[in-house]
This record gives C-alpha cells, sequence and structure tokens, in this order.
C-alpha cells in the first residue's frame, strides 16, 4: 500500500471516482463530506498521510479547514492538496497562504492527480539529516520530528515549508534556481509557475519572523540561504 489518502468532498459521485482511482494505484481511502468530519479523521487514528480537500464544504470553507489542520498538533505537518472549481489566481494563493501544498482545479484529470498526490508525498520524506545541521544560526531543526525553533520560540511550518527550508539550509550559500526549487522541493517539471515558489518563500520568511533575513532573495536568479547577513548588501 502507498498510504492513506483523506478525501474530503461533499459531491458523493466524486468521492467514489477518486476512491475507486486511488485504491486502483494502491491507496487506502477515507472518505469526509463535512469539514468537521474531517477534522475529526484527521486527528485520530490511524492518521491520513494526505489530505484531498474541497474547497467548497456544507459547514466550512476548505480555507478554514486546512487552517485547522496547521494549527493541531498532530496535523500541522499533513500534505493537503486543494481541490476546487474556482480558477482564479486569487483562489490559489488564498489556498496556499493558508498552507496548502498543492491546488488542481476542477475538472482534473485522474492522472493529473495521482502523479501531484505522489510528487507530495516524495517531498514529505525529509532530507537527509546528514547534509541538514541541528543548528545553524539561530535556527533549530529536529529532522526527525519536524520541528523548527528560532532561538528558543518554535516556529509551526507546513511539511512544504520543512522541506523548502532544509532543503536551503542543505545547499546553503549556494544560489538555488526558482526551477531547481521547483524540481527537487515540488517535485514538479520546470515550467509551471515559478510565482509558486515566490509564495512558499514569502510564507517561510514571514513565519521565521526576525531570521527571514537568512532566507534571500537574488533579485533575477533565486534564493540562498545564509546567516552571514553581510552578503546580502553585495548580491541584492
Amino acid at each position: 500500500m502507498n498510504g492513506l489518502i483523506l478525501i474530503v468532498e461533499d459531491e458523493r459521485d466524486l468521492v467514489a471516482t477518486l476512491e475507486y482511482a486511488l485504491e486502483k494505484e494502491g491507496f487506502r481511502t477515507r472518505s469526509a463530506y463535512t469539514g468537521r468530519q474531517a477534522l475529526e479523521i484527521a486527528a485520530g487514528e490511524p492518521g491520513p498521510d494526505l489530505v484531498l480537500l474541497d474547497l467548497m464544504l456544507p459547514d466550512m470553507s476548505g480555507t478554514q479547514v486546512c487552517q485547522q489542520l496547521r494549527t493541531g498538533e498532530r496535523t500541522r505537518g499533513l500534505p493537503v492538496i486543494m481541490m476546487t472549481a474556482k480558477s482564479e489566481e486569487v483562489d490559489r494563493v488564498v489556498g496556499f497562504e493558508v498552507g496548502a501544498d498543492d491546488y488542481v482545479v476542477k475538472p482534473f484529470s485522474l492522472r493529473e492527480l495521482m502523479l501531484r498526490i505522489r510528487a507530495v508525498l516524495r517531498r514529505k520524506a525529509p532530507v537527509e539529516s546528514s547534509v541538514v545541521p541541528s543548528t545553524y544560526g539561530r535556527l533549530r531543526v529536529d529532522m526527525e520530528g519536524h520541528r523548527v525553533w528560532v532561538d528558543e520560540q518554535e516556529v509551526v511550518l507546513t511539511a512544504l515549508e520543512f522541506r523548502l527550508l532544509t532543503t536551503l539550509i542543505a545547499r546553503r550559500g549556494r544560489v538555488q534556481t526558482r526551477d531547481a526549487l521547483l524540481g527537487d522541493v515540488w517535485g514538479v517539471q520546470p515550467g509551471l509557475t515559478t510565482r509558486t515558489v515566490d509564495t512558499h518563500v514569502r510564507r517561510l520568511r514571514k513565519k521565521l519572523g526576525e531570521v527571514a533575513d537568512y532566507v534571500q532573495t537574488l533579485r533575477g536568479v533565486g534564493y540562498r540561504f545564509t546567516t552571514d547577513l553581510r552578503e546580502r548588501e553585495e548580491d541584492l
């Protein structure tokens, strides 16, 4: 089995289609038709490995569900792919802002969805701990526990934000292009919009707070991690 997928969708025909397609690919599934039911299942045992989350639910919005998942002790690192009929960019940005790892617009092909699920699950795997120090500057990283602290204050990151940060730390001092990050962190081919990378870097920097400048932007090139902030004036 490839893992347990929680489907959160109120259209029962679509739920049945997704259950069949996922189980055919070797996944186990559980389904919820409301946001509250989804939160209960996500926090229970066995917990899902990934959530397919519809944006429009009868009792609460998908963004509210995602926000609550991100604040739960057991669910904060749970990968989330949002599904919605809305295609406007503002809806995609809102999804990412509340912590979604990816976004698919209905109608979508099942093949595309399976590729996205596998890509998100691949990047959930931690970067090799041997290449990421446990402390770096004012940051402390617990690879096995999926936790990060700035000084003594814990910073709650999503699974994707954690992988983005640890990938940059592992390659500290070296510039990473947006296309490289799309491939290595998101697990997708270059050519998709690189604004996805920019959006997630902004969210990561906001969460890092006082050490946000550890993640530096090199205009027209990409991003770099360094605690030597003297480099900032030279390159930006």
